[in-house]
């Protein structure tokens, strides 16, 4: 109840631009550098959605700010490229401090030190100062009012298989977990395209306008029904018997209907195998 009205309340405030910090090369980025580190599979996403709420955050204050001192016209087009200008200077650095403070979340033994971020800078040539890591870690937590504890598509996706559970479905816990983290990995990898074409499965028009593609940026961000789609395909493929009955079991917990449910896992399977066929 606590994360589906989380999740609720997030849907509910949704930014404008929300999902704009998740490109393919952004996220990769995320977790390869987690995995170099040995860090823990919920701390990557921790830091990719933490990456997301401040860099919008702190796009619109740019903004707003230059907004304010500017004209319309050209003045306009100039503070934009000073804004983009800003946020390309200091992007890695940024992306470091949420890998950084995700890790301090999670309490995991491969915690991040200053040290080793400020090697790895370095390593791409980075001149930075310990100083100004920290003040960069500072930024992220003053520009989320220090809200950086977010839950995960992860925790929605281990909470429901708990409750699947402990409603008596018997399914291979382990190897269906293993799987869920690596559809989920793969979710947030080809994003786009995957909810692409969930849209044109789900209005039925393989070119969508403009305003049908601003109304999905809520079921683009919905963390329950990533959840619920992951778990699905995950059921389906390695215990198809079981797969009916846990898509009317995900129904019950979460009231999404078994057809979003079947939508999301097909527009998924698509992209893994290639192939549009059914």
């Amino acid at each position: 109840i606590h994360l589906a009205t989380e999740n609720e309340q997030y849907l509910s405030e949704l930014p404008e631009h929300a999902g704009y910090f998740k490109d393919t090369r952004i996220v990769e980025f995320i977790f390869l550098l987690s995995e170099k580190w040995h860090l823990d599979q919920a701390t990557r996403y921790q830091a990719v959605e933490l990456l997301e709420r401040f860099m919008i955050k702190q796009v619109e204050q740019m903004c707003d700010n230059r907004g304010d001192a500017t004209g319309r016209g050209q003045g306009q087009r100039s503070s934009w490229s000073s804004v983009r200008d800003q946020i390309t200077n200091t992007f890695v650095l940024r992306l470091v401090s949420c890998v950084q403070l995700a890790s301090k979340l999670s309490l995991h033994y491969s915690r991040v030190t200053t040290d080793k971020a400020l090697k790895f800078l370095q390593s791409l040539r980075y001149s930075y100062t310990k100083q100004e890591l920290l003040e960069s870690e500072l930024a992220v937590l003053n520009t989320l009012h220090f809200h950086i504890n977010v839950s995960t598509p992860l925790a929605y996706v281990e909470l429901l298989l708990e409750v699947l559970g402990y409603n008596g479905c018997l399914l291979p816990v382990k190897p269906l977990h293993q799987l869920c983290v690596q559809l989920l990995d793969f979710c947030y990898l080809t994003k786009e395209t995957i909810y692409d074409t969930l849209l044109k499965i789900t209005i039925e028009n393989s070119t969508p306008s403009k305003l049908q593609r601003a109304k999905f940026l809520t079921v683009k961000e919905d963390f329950m029904l990533l959840a619920v789609g992951v778990i699905s395909l995950a059921v389906f493929i390695l215990s198809p018997g079981h797969w009916e009955q846990v898509v009317e079991h995900l129904n019950c917990i979460t009231g999404i209907t078994p057809q979003s449910i079947r939508e999301f896992s097909y527009a998924v399977v698509t992209h893994i195998v290639g192939s549009t066929t059914p």
